[in-house]
């Protein structure tokens, strides 16, 4: 069940909330082993989708349904705020954090542009008419050389 734009952003900033106290509570855990640092940048990850998610649904609110986010200020400030929240916990947590953010924002605009896209169809050339033109240009050439 879909929700407004403004219910949309308040979830998704209060979850971006929820992911940040819980990366600091656990911090000492995340920052232990490699394996849990890359687990730390996956959750910074998912911080920047959530606020990515709650900014653009904010600003969708605020400004009209058809507004959306663009890569600068709203996709880099989300970025350097979710790795900047990842290095508070350990600086390998901020490498993957960026990794793992680049791919999910690579799948966000592809599920956009699936969603929300306008269908684009090109036009359909005959091939009949492609040969009438063809013909008629070389005879045209043709007869005016001779």
């Amino acid at each position: 069940m879909p929700v407004s734009s403004s219910v949309s952003s308040v979830l998704s900033l209060t979850l971006g909330l929820g992911l940040f106290a819980g990366m600091q509570m656990f911090k000492q855990q995340l920052a232990a082993t490699e394996y849990m640092t890359v687990i730390g940048g996956f959750i910074g990850s998912w911080f920047f989708v959530f606020l990515l998610t709650g900014v653009s649904n904010l600003e969708s609110s605020m400004f009209g349904q058809g507004f959306q986010a663009k890569l600068f200020p709203e996709v880099v400030f989300c970025l350097v705020v979710a790795m900047f929240a990842s290095g508070l916990v350990h600086r390998v947590c901020v490498t993957t954090c960026f990794i793992f953010s680049i791919v999910a924002l690579y799948y966000l605009n592809k599920i956009a542009q699936s969603r929300f896209a306008p269908v684009v169809q090109a036009p359909v050339v005959k091939a009949h008419q492609q040969r009438r033109r063809n013909r008629c240009t070389f005879n045209l050439i043709f007869h005016h050389i001779q």
